[in-house]
């Protein structure tokens, strides 16, 4: 069987002292049949003479320049001009396993309903450890992202859902990616071993964001994506009586454990501390 394509896209900005580090774990692959796309998103940095030193040196590092346009706008530019059937993103400041790559080919080969293929991650820089993430559910991913950006997944299913959507200017674009592409279906695998390095640093565009941001980002999803959490969660006049039930529920429990002291209180003490228990 003839060994499909990997295209590994590498946005960058301002990650001209790391990227030397990434593009090594790429050319560590144990899986040979990979192209790797740099994108240089307008930095003003030297993103440009290190990339070409990587060119130069395997003729599978592939270089290209564009104007600023953010991070889904460089991924998008960069998947664009791949030849890959499998689409791996690399940001320019973490690491990928020499096996990853292998395990995650093996696993779609092995399932075709597989959409995505993620793994277990470590973090590294300014924190150290493993990176816990829960389970994949698309229930828990109504709430928050449960897949860092280095997944793989097809061109093809990217081509579907039109890319990475580039009004995601203040980043979650990973996460508005995933619902998009599986919100009607298909099966995610993550791999049992550590295949992801996550850099952290003191600042980041994450750490940056703040609440004005955070609600852009939460509405903009919210009403893209309505009928996905309909789906997962109900409709809105749902939600609502869930809220109100809960609300009625907890005042409840008060309520009884209240009782309960006072009548405690009252017995054993004499007196009430809420006046409920009546004798």
């Amino acid at each position: 069987m003839k060994k499909q394509l990997v295209s590994i896209i590498v946005p960058s900005y301002n990650q001209a002292q790391y990227l030397d580090e990434a593009l090594q774990s790429v050319l560590d692959q144990a899986y040979q049949e990979w192209e790797c796309i740099i994108v240089n998103d307008g930095s003003p940095d030297n993103t440009k003479e290190i990339a070409e030193k990587w060119t130069e040196k395997d003729s599978r590092f592939i270089y290209l320049e564009k104007i600023n346009s953010g991070l889904s706008g460089a991924r998008n530019y960069g998947i664009e001009h791949a030849k890959g059937v499998f689409i791996l993103p690399l940001d320019a400041d973490d690491r990928i396993s020499s096996e990853y790559i292998s395990l995650a080919i093996k696993s779609f080969e092995e399932n075709n309903d597989i959409k995505v293929v993620y793994c277990k991650a470590e973090k590294f820089g300014d924190d150290f450890g493993i990176w816990e993430l829960p389970e994949f559910s698309r229930l828990l991913l109504c709430q928050r992202n449960l897949i860092f950006c280095s997944a793989m997944f097809r061109k093809f299913d990217w081509q579907t859902v039109g890319g990475y959507d580039v009004k995601m200017i203040y980043g979650w674009e990973d996460w508005e990616f995933w619902i998009a592409i599986l919100k009607n279906g298909g099966e995610v695998k993550c791999l049992d071993e550590i295949g992801f390095y996550y850099r952290i640093k003191e600042t980041s565009m994450l750490k940056q964001l703040d609440e004005g941001k955070i609600n852009y980002l939460y509405e903009y999803i919210s009403i893209k994506h309505a009928d996905f959490f309909v789906k997962q969660l109900g409709s809105f006049q749902k939600l609502l009586e869930n809220v109100e039930n809960a609300k009625n529920e907890n005042n409840q429990l008060l309520k009884s454990e209240k009782f309960v002291i006072d009548a405690f209180c009252s017995r054993f003490f004499g007196f009430s501390l809420f006046g409920i228990y009546k004798k």
